[in-house]
């Protein structure tokens, strides 16, 4: 498997995003030990100068985890057919034990990302960098995060062999079943659906009051997050069974398959999209800097804005894929 093309990408971007984190950290140790804007220092110019260039590479770096997200949901779904018993990307994480800890922790490395990057971009909008040591921080909270993805992502590929037997998602998504995936399929289509249309309207709201009650603006953060577990729910219970027509096929990696039209892209490009933009808004909110006072609020607004507007449009689209399938229930 190390061979294929979008493997040996993966790897490369993995690999590049470890080195330049674990570099970028190193830099951050000594910038948090002296960094102080007060002062015109000959140390303190230097650590403005290599500041903005190592934001600016990794910048670059951490733009290309979020590709590296799609790729590797993208990749599982190309070569489940040469893995015994896997019908989709599933099957493929599923064919070894470090598939989907290897998912989420891209995954989780993809909201650490633009959540930094949110704080780069604000914090270079201040006259005194406020938000320097705040982001490098973040980045040596990230670096744990980059390791593990690179050694995860690494074991995963290397461990996976076309001969190994794998189950299929029916298994997994199956009621009686045990597991995070069997109790969301358990969940009637209909209580999964009014949850999604009731979380909605609550959501919105959190994001109006928020732009109102600068107090409530960093819990959207967490909001967005909790909005993100009720629409994957939504989405095993009730979005999948009706696109697939079948009550019984609760896979949400199906819904990326060519012969559903890659829907399964168009419902979770604004889902994860909308919690991103929602959990770097409750970022920007946490105790904003005195010389950002001016600055911030339309930037957090803007991005409250982008988060609310992803997740109606995933609701949308669930709501028209339910409403023209030929499945009653």
């Amino acid at each position: 498997m190390l061979m294929h093309a979008p493997v040996m990408a993966l790897l490369l971007v993995a690999l590049l995003g470890a080195a330049a984190l674990t570099a970028a950290s190193v830099f951050a140790v000594g910038l948090l030990r002296d960094w102080d804007v007060n002062q015109g220092s000959r140390r303190q110019i230097e650590l403005e100068r290599r500041s903005e260039l190592v934001a600016t590479v990794l910048a670059q770096v951490l733009w290309l985890q979020g590709a590296a997200v799609l790729l590797m949901v993208y990749n599982a779904d190309r070569i489940a057919p040469l893995l015994v018993g896997a019908m989709c990307a599933f099957g493929s994480f599923n064919a070894s034990a470090w598939g989907f800890p290897a998912l989420y922790a891209k995954l989780a490395l993809f909201f650490g990302a633009v959540t930094w990057l949110a704080l780069h971009r604000a914090d270079v909008l201040g006259r005194d960098q406020p938000l320097t040591r705040r982001k490098y921080r973040l980045l040596l909270a990230l670096l744990p995060l980059a390791l593990a993805d690179a050694a995860l992502t690494l074991a995963y590929f290397t461990d996976l062999q076309p001969d190994t037997l794998t189950s299929c998602c029916g298994s997994a998504f199956h009621p009686e079943r045990e597991g995070i995936a069997a109790h969301a399929s358990a969940l009637a289509p209909d209580a999964a659906l009014w949850l999604l249309a009731a979380a909605l309207p609550l959501l919105l709201a959190w994001g109006w009051a928020a732009g109102r009650f600068p107090k409530l603006a960093v819990g959207y953060g967490a909001a967005s997050l909790g909005f993100l577990v009720v629409g994957l729910v939504a989405v095993v219970a009730a979005v999948s069974p009706y696109v697939y027509e079948s009550p019984h096929h609760h896979c949400p990696f199906c819904l990326l398959k060519r012969e559903y039209g890659y829907i399964g892209f168009a419902l979770y490009l604004p889902l994860f999209g909308g919690a991103a933009a929602g959990l770097a808004s409750g970022a920007l909110s946490l105790r904003p800097p005195a010389s950002l006072q001016a600055l911030l609020p339309a930037r957090t607004r803007r991005l409250r804005w982008m988060s609310m507007a992803g997740f109606v449009t995933f609701a949308l689209l669930a709501a028209v894929l339910v409403g023209r399938s030929g499945l009653r229930m």
